[in-house]
């Protein structure tokens, strides 16, 4: 159990739980070793119990304010004309995070059940074009609306492989020395696979930009560096977030 501080010194929850870690590291007695991922970062899923609580009274509000998670302009305006719709002229949007509510009269003291009438209003949020990448588990995840410029692509890697022989060096016979010597032997190979060449054109889909980068055959943390060059190079029409 860890007591999680605020700034103030308070503590304000307290976390517990089995933290999942996406990466390993396994050692042999030789000295080869093998780490994946980043096995010193881990997360506790929903391992906090909050120990404060934030004085609020819902029943005597006259007005509130819905908060987006995802600020977007043409959210938070579908979402004021879906409530303007229900319920006459009560919502507005005033910047993309938030829509400004004014209590109707009937439903004044009752603020519950407005809110419930206020849940089962279906509305299609905007989806931005954008690509997440988790760099620690070499996750990468695309929208539908990403879309990439006329560009060229090229890709070809170095593969360098390292194996240790250890050999039994032998006194010469019919000496003395009965000592054997294990003597250490490293072998390098150095390969460098041609790059192949793949043209993308222009405002292609997700579905054929991902089947180009898959012809590559590049491995998920490969396909990050070339997603963010091409992001460079100015041919991703999409935002990328690094988590």
């Amino acid at each position: 159990m860890t007591p999680l501080l605020g700034a103030d010194g308070d503590v304000y929850a307290v976390a517990q739980g089995p933290v999942a870690v996406g990466g390993f590291t396994a050692a042999g007695q030789s000295g080869s070793k093998i780490t994946k991922g980043v096995p010193t970062s881990g997360k506790i899923s929903a391992g906090a119990i909050v120990e404060k609580e934030v004085g609020f009274e819902l029943a005597h509000l006259n007005t509130m304010n819905l908060t987006l998670r995802n600020p977007d302009f043409t959210t938070a305006n579908r979402i004021g004309e879906a409530i303007n719709k229900s319920f006459s002229s009560i919502a507005k949007a005033i910047d993309p995070t938030t829509v400004a509510l004014s209590i109707p009269p009937t439903f004044k003291g009752d603020l519950v059940n407005f809110l419930t009438k206020l849940e089962q209003l279906t509305v299609v949020p905007d989806q931005i074009a954008k690509v997440v990448i988790d760099d620690q588990d070499g996750v990468i995840v695309m929208g539908e609306h990403v879309r990439v410029s006329t560009i060229a692509v090229t890709y070809g890697s170095i593969t360098i492989k390292v194996s240790e022989t250890p050999q039994v060096s032998q006194p010469n016979p019919f000496t003395q020395v009965t000592t054997a010597t294990t003597v250490p032997r490293s072998d390098i190979d150095v390969h460098e696979e041609s790059g192949k060449f793949v043209v993308m054109e222009s405002g292609i889909t997700l579905q054929k930009l991902v089947n180009g980068l898959n012809a590559l055959g590049v491995t998920p943390r490969d396909m990050i560096t070339i997603l963010r060059s091409i992001k460079a190079a100015g041919a991703l029409q999409a935002e990328i977030e690094v988590i």
